[in-house]
């Protein structure tokens, strides 16, 4: 799949735009000088849009966008105004203080020392409606992914999305047809395959240096939360928070903080839990060293899983465990535990693990071999990386979909393999919830003769939003 190329239907209309036009679309200038930015004329460069001002939209602005020198942020949008509530008590987001945050980055380098270029929205819809946009960056609450996705594919937008891709295994599915329909370049953002130590860990097991390959062990985190239980009481919507937008597509249930923000993680209507969220890191690359990045398991099976309450806001696992089986006869075993994230590959003749526990192996010698030149290299995401570095992964992971943006070739983490890394995250979830085994067929992505199961594939959604 990488390496192939796309042809850009809409690449060329920025460019005209600002052929003809010296003033932003939405009447304030917003071209930096080619101090800010480097050598590269404003006509050069990629424009973004920020969908999700909130902890990872923050992060991924000051740990990726910013550390770019042919990008600007042209406007950010999130249906928060601005307050605390999200990570950490200290943590004041939402779209002003994005937008400050972004005005302040580019206002160091400007002759003034002022910025005001970047427009802050509550609709994303405006950000779409921007010809001047080239791409956007989707980082809100999983529901939201599926239907700003296919949307933005439609507005002719390239598009980063973050992990998981989806909220179901429909809404990936029909993520894919967008995306390939309007031949756009979309980067799921499992940063983790940014790794330098990651991509070797999974090519010491592609190229046969633990032998036969047996039993893959992947790690998911415990909740960082707690939200309330049963007998919760609904709360007033505060102020600046539109919270209509916020639900979206879901069902119309009442406002309550611990629902929205950061917390949504443990809400089965908003996400999977921890299953997606650190799940959609560990299987992903637990499936890149496996070679089965496109398709996926023919059994999962439940094994043990704690869950709040009947009637608690939170109802996402509090631990989890379920097997998963391959047609080679491979067998992954997901569960919560240390070291929260990263996976252990099994052999006959040794054992390799990544995470955040660092890069292990037994024999230790197998973290000194090379790699020859006629073995199975995977794709490195920014060539002549060495070192490994968390606070590298994001910046070179968007620095791949940039490149990407230009050449229209495949990014390291394309649509298909975001799709297929959560699509595994949703069906151990369905077995979790279910309590049994289940055969599923990875091409026709159903489970065999099971219309309960099947029946979890795909949910309603409230109106007027639909994919």
């Amino acid at each position: 799949m990488n390496g192939n190329s796309l042809q850009s239907s809409g690449s060329a209309t920025r460019r005209d735009f600002l052929r003809t036009t010296a003033v932003a679309a939405f009447g304030a200038p917003w071209l930096v000088p080619s101090s800010v930015l480097g050598a590269n004329a404003p006509s050069n460069r990629i424009t973004l849009g920020l969908i999700g001002a909130g902890n990872q939209g923050s992060y991924d602005l000051r740990g990726g966008w910013f550390r770019q020198d042919d990008v600007q942020v042209v406007a950010v949008c999130d249906v928060n105004t601005a307050s605390h509530g999200y990570v950490t008590p200290k943590q004041y987001l939402g779209r002003k203080p994005v937008q400050k945050m972004v005005n302040e980055h580019y206002a160091k380098n400007t002759p003034s020392g002022r910025y005001k270029g970047c427009n802050a929205y509550d609709d994303f819809r405006k950000i779409l409606d921007r010809r001047d946009i080239d791409v956007v960056e989707i980082v809100t609450p999983d529901h939201w992914h599926g239907v700003m996705t296919i949307m933005a594919a439609k507005a002719g937008k390239d598009i980063f999305c973050q992990k998981p891709l989806s909220l179901t295994v429909r809404q990936g599915q029909e993520m894919v047809k967008a995306v390939r329909k309007h031949e756009r370049i979309l980067q799921t953002g499992s940063q983790f395959r940014s790794s330098p130590n990651n991509r070797f860990c999974c090519e010491l097991v592609r190229n046969g240096r633990i032998g036969q390959l047996k039993t893959i062990r992947t790690f998911l985190a415990k909740n960082n939360k707690v939200g309330p239980g049963p007998g919760w009481k609904p709360m007033p919507v505060p102020d600046g928070f539109d919270y209509e937008m916020w639900l979206g597509p879901t069902p119309q249930v009442p406002y309550h903080a611990d629902r929205c923000l950061y917390r949504f993680r443990f809400n089965l209507d908003y996400s999977g839990g921890q299953m997606t969220n650190f799940g959609a890191h560990s299987n992903d690359i637990a499936q890149w060293g496996s070679g089965t990045s496109l398709t996926g398991p023919v059994e999962v099976e439940w094994q043990e899983a704690k869950w709040p309450p009947k009637g608690s806001l939170f109802n996402t696992a509090l631990f989890s465990r379920f097997r998963a089986r391959y047609a080679n006869g491979v067998e992954l075993v997901c569960a919560t535990g240390e070291p929260w994230m990263g996976a252990r590959f099994e052999g006959t003749e040794g054992w390799v693990q990544f995470g955040f526990g660092g890069l292990k192996a037994q024999p230790k010698s197998l973290l000194s071999s090379v790699i020859g030149p006629n073995e199975i290299h995977l794709e490195t995401s920014v060539q002549g990386q060495t070192e490994d570095k968390y606070g590298n992964y994001m910046k070179d992971h968007i620095r791949n979909f940039l490149n990407s943006v230009k050449s229209r070739k495949e990014p390291i983490a394309p649509v298909e393999v975001g799709h297929r890394t959560a699509s595994f995250c949703h069906i151990g979830n369905i077995a979790l919830q279910l309590e049994r085994k289940l055969q599923w067929d990875p091409k026709a992505e159903r489970f065999v003769d099971d219309d309960e199961a099947n029946g979890m594939l795909a949910r309603p959604m409230r109106a007027p939003w639909q994919l």
